[in-house]
């Protein structure tokens, strides 16, 4: 991360039984942060009420609450259990005002939905690794979400993402990796890591006709002033 300079890294919680490994990670980092959530794929495992996610919250290195939201891919049910996770994770971060990273695939009408039953506009937050249309863009930033783009926007087949990428406003767009997953080119199959975000960086740099330290400036003032931290 050093060498590619990247300031800072949030580790995404994805269920209450990994939760320590990611807390510890930021403790012994102080360019690393956390997040608590249990992730919407994930059904066989312990299921997060208000206050158990408020608990791990108060942690000092804890940002932000997620990841939540919807995944109708590998739940083609839409299963009522998932709906109302994240409606729980939606009040949790309501309570301690800490903003949500939201994940949706195949879900974008209902994400949208409970975000706007729930007042999710309270906290704002990110729309995690997005690969919507521009409407689903529109109506997040409507709510005063961030729109993150990973290593998927590099993808030579990612033409529509590509079009979003150019249009999201300056002050609204964050940049990640979704380690260890969608590792931008020229590292696409591989093993991702957070270090591989200035690929991604670079490609939006590119799209918009920018300098890529301007992207770096804007992602990284978006980065702390959503999160509520300060990067040395």
């Amino acid at each position: 991360m050093k060498d590619a300079r990247v300031g800072a890294a949030l580790c995404i919680g994805v269920s209450l039984e990994g939760l320590p490994s990611v807390l510890s990670l930021a403790e012994k980092h102080e360019n690393l942060y956390a997040s608590v959530g249990v992730h919407p794929e994930h059904h066989d495992c312990d299921e997060p009420n208000v206050e158990t996610l408020l608990q791990h919250a108060h942690h000092k290195r804890v940002i932000g609450i997620g990841e939540t939201g919807l995944d109708y891919y590998w739940h083609k049910d839409k299963p009522e259990w998932q709906r109302q996770r994240f409606r729980i994770h939606i009040r949790a971060a309501k309570a301690c005002r800490k903003p949500l990273i939201i994940h949706t695939r195949d879900a974008a009408e209902d994400t949208i939905r409970i975000m706007r039953e729930e007042g999710a506009e309270t906290v704002g937050g990110v729309m995690h690794c997005f690969t919507e249309t521009q409407a689903v863009a529109d109506e997040a930033l409507s709510l005063g979400f961030h729109i993150s783009f990973s290593g998927i926007v590099t993808f030579k087949n990612a033409r529509q993402l590509k079009e979003v990428a150019r249009s999201i406003p300056l002050e609204r767009l964050l940049v990640e990796t979704d380690s260890p997953y969608l590792a931008p080119v020229p590292y696409r199959g591989k093993i991702n890591e957070p270090a591989y975000v200035r690929q991604v960086a670079e490609e939006i740099a590119s799209l918009r006709g920018l300098d890529i330290d301007v992207v770096e400036k804007a992602t990284t003032v978006n980065f702390c002033r959503l999160f509520g931290v300060s990067i040395n």
